[in-house]
């Protein structure tokens, strides 16, 4: 399969179709689950698709180690290429690798205001011209409401599409009636996407809460495979 048919077909068309386009420019979107379920794996496929389509992203890890963020980009790419048959798939790896960064953070020691310096610095200094940032391993307790302000603000000035996966636990993940996880009811103005991944006996379903000012509590109709790691209708 050449490239472009490979981004037409990705079941991720299906989840943009759910969100009226995606979460697109100038927006956040939220991935919450509680640790281990495959968020990041969700966050490195995202990204791995815009990649696809010839953007520039930018990955930010507030995990210790850097090295399992390659590791999941180089399976992803693999099973992709694999399944679709994708046309001189190496070519491709090669191409790709070059319009991504990945970038290392501890949200202990280090505000949200300086990461969004570094990210600036390498946008317009490092003339790397990203279209989308990929926010992993976010702590809400460790940031809040000011932190998604100065991202949001951050999306908007730069143009950008920002996804962000976060960990809770089973307490906070606890749903009120439209599906809102309790531990993230205090933020929910300030993103305009939010998707629960839901664990299920073989497969994690993709259950989308909010979308753009709704509240649809709905079945994204795509699954995330925990052997391959891909997003599946």
């Amino acid at each position: 399969m050449v490239r472009t048919e490979l981004v037409k077909r990705s079941p991720l068309r299906l989840m943009e179709k759910s969100m009226h386009g995606g979460v697109g420019k100038g927006n956040i979107g939220i991935l919450v689950s509680k640790k281990g379920i495959g968020k990041t794996a969700c966050l490195v496929h995202i990204a791995t698709d815009k990649l696809l389509q010839d953007k520039h992203v930018i990955h930010v890890s507030y995990s210790s180690r850097t090295d399992h963020i390659i590791s999941w980009y180089e399976d992803i790419f693999k099973e992709i290429a694999r399944k679709r048959n994708l046309e001189s798939a190496m070519t491709v790896h090669d191409e790709i690798i070059k319009k991504r960064v990945i970038m290392n953070f501890s949200q202990e020691g280090t505000k949200t205001e300086q990461v969004l310096t570094s990210l600036r610095s390498m946008i317009r200094d490092g003339n790397f011209k990203a279209e989308a940032i990929v926010i992993d391993g976010f702590d809400f307790k460790k940031g809040g409401n000011d932190d998604l302000e100065q991202i949001k603000a951050f999306a908007v000035e730069l143009d950008l599409e920002i996804w962000i996966s976060t960990s809770m636990e089973q307490e906070e993940l606890k749903t009120d009636k439209n599906g809102v996880p309790k531990g993230m009811q205090p933020y929910i103005d300030n993103f305009c996407i939010l998707v629960n991944l839901v664990p299920e006996r073989e497969f994690i379903r993709l259950q989308l809460v909010k979308d753009h000012g709704t509240i649809p509590n709905e079945d994204l109709h795509i699954k995330l495979d925990p052997k391959t790691l891909l997003i599946a209708e």
